[in-house]
């Protein structure tokens, strides 16, 4: 049983020193827990708690507060006191107006990393980011050529299927709905329920971007180091106009610590919330930037910014340049003409009733003090042989990974689904010949039906595999290879003879030779 009354003491002693909890506040804040712990009076007694100013995580502490909820009867299930606990640590930080005087005081007088350190602090120790969870993932890196790409399969983050990530966006807005989605502003200090995440201990700041209010939170998930989504403060979809740019400018002027990119608008290539508008950014040089030029090119109009078309698996461009403006303009014409233009002999068709075209863009600070900004161009035009996409990875690679390929497996990190690790664990026990296997007779309600065809091929082009270990690395081995052809799949302009002079001719048709 957990003496609640103990823990009490245990949670001020941790938002003391992690969480910013004043003196003048520890009497309020105590009989505030002492009323949703339902007890009438405050631990009596000595109690050594030094130990707690070394911990670096709040597990423990979030863990107790959950078997409390229980054997208390404040919460009826293991959902509702994960909902409970989460209030909990609400309740020990600081509030949003603290938050934001305290972040903004900082970035004005010490830097807006240092500002950006407060706040990824606290949203570590009161356990909105998940550290502990986060560690779980699997992660690994494969070298390609000149290129590296990022792969992890992520243990938190559900996999959704395109067509639902479809309908969000043609969604019509529910009123009744609190909060509309799950990045919506109201969800700061929301409790939660079955069907929403707890999201208690939520704090953002707000800033201006493009003349429009918006706000700065860390993701739960962290698909790398300092994970942010950025997000407008309305409640409106996700859109891709030459006013994006003039954000993702704004705001890496704002945190030149910080990279930051949009999801298209558009399903397929986009990412899996469409109905809110926002973007994702962080302190990590993704795989793409550190890709070299593939060729150089002038723009016409522009002849203070360095463009050139990037040695990567995609279609994608780079301008670089001191001169904030005219970037701006560039990026923006890039992406205003792309979204209406055609080129029938590569597959690029748009209509007059339906769009197909959209960016996927980037923007950074160099170290040189150069804006950095990089587009890649999608296309989510369906046909008959690929109902989920031609641009998007081919049906012989659903196994691996399904979901559309956004903003970050766009520029090499991939975020593969957890089913993954079962899964892989299953097929080095068919390779070794631990488990039976066989392709006529798998059934569709077997987890390892999706990669029969890749069991076929690694057990005819291996037929004698005595170890795991081995196994393992063939099978991760497929992996790495079928995440390469994914991001060759998303090329709008193949990077074959007939391709490169399709790009050629789109970027002619900016200004760009």
């Amino acid at each position: 049983m957990v003496n609640g009354k103990l823990l009490i003491e245990k949670l001020i002693a941790y938002a003391k020193s992690f969480l910013n909890l004043d003196d003048l506040d520890v009497i309020y804040v105590r009989n505030t827990l002492l009323a949703e712990f339902r007890i009438d009076s405050a631990y009596n007694g000595d109690v050594d708690l030094d130990y707690v100013k070394e911990m670096s995580v709040p597990d423990v502490f979030f863990d107790e507060i959950k078997d409390y909820a229980v054997e208390n009867g404040i919460s009826a299930d293991e959902t509702q006191a994960t909902l409970f606990a989460a209030y909990i640590f609400g309740l020990l930080t600081p509030k949003p107006s603290t938050v934001n005087q305290t972040f903004n005081y900082t970035r004005e007088k010490l830097g807006a990393q240092e500002a950006c350190n407060y706040l990824y602090r606290i949203s570590v120790m009161n356990d909105y980011v998940q550290k502990t969870a986060i560690s779980r993932n699997l992660g690994w890196t494969y070298k390609d050529k000149d290129n590296v790409l990022e792969i992890t399969i992520n243990l938190s983050k559900p996999e959704k299927d395109n067509k639902d990530i479809a309908k969000l966006a043609k969604a019509t807005s529910n009123t009744d709905k609190y909060p509309a989605c799950a990045l919506c502003k109201e969800n700061e200090g929301y409790f939660g329920n079955y069907k929403h995440p707890p999201r208690a201990n939520l704090r953002a700041v707000s800033m201006t971007l493009g003349g429009e209010e918006w706000m700065m939170q860390y993701s739960p998930y962290a698909y790398f180091n300092e994970h942010c989504i950025v997000f407008n403060k309305r409640h409106t979809p996700m859109r891709m106009t030459g006013a994006t740019i003039t954000k993702l400018l704004d705001f890496v002027d704002l945190f030149p610590n910080y990279f930051i990119g949009s999801n298209s608008d558009l399903p397929i290539v986009g990412g899996s919330i469409l109905n809110h508008e926002h973007y994702q950014g962080g302190r990590h040089e993704m795989p793409m930037h550190k890709a070299k030029s593939l060729y150089r090119l002038t723009a016409e109009k522009y002849p203070d910014i360095e463009v050139s078309v990037i040695d990567w698996y995609n279609s994608a461009i780079r301008m670089t340049g001191y001169n904030r403006n005219t970037i701006c303009e560039l990026g923006s014409s890039i992406v205003e003409n792309w979204k209406k233009y055609s080129d029938e002999k590569v597959g690029i068709v748009n209509s007059e009733t339906e769009r197909h075209n959209t960016c996927t863009p980037l923007a950074r600070l160099l170290p040189d003090g150069k804006y950095c900004l990089e587009i890649i161009l999608r296309n989510n035009i369906t046909t008959d042989e690929y109902p989920d996409g031609v641009f998007h990875a081919h049906p012989e690679y659903h196994n691996i990974k399904k979901e559309g390929i956004g903003l970050i497996e766009a520029v090499g990190l991939y975020i593969l689904p957890g089913r993954l690790k079962k899964q892989i664990e299953e097929m080095t026990y068919v390779l070794t010949g631990e488990k039976d296997f066989s392709y006529d007779e798998i059934t569709r309600e077997d987890p390892l039906y999706v990669h029969r065809d890749m069991i076929k091929m690694l057990k005819t082009e291996h037929p004698v595999i005595s170890e795991r270990e081995e196994a393992e690395k063939m099978i991760k081995d497929y992996i790495n290879t079928t995440c390469v052809k994914i991001l060759e799949n998303t090329a709008v302009f193949k990077r074959d003879e007939q391709g490169t002079l399709a790009f050629k001719r789109f970027l002619s048709s900016v200004g760009i030779k």
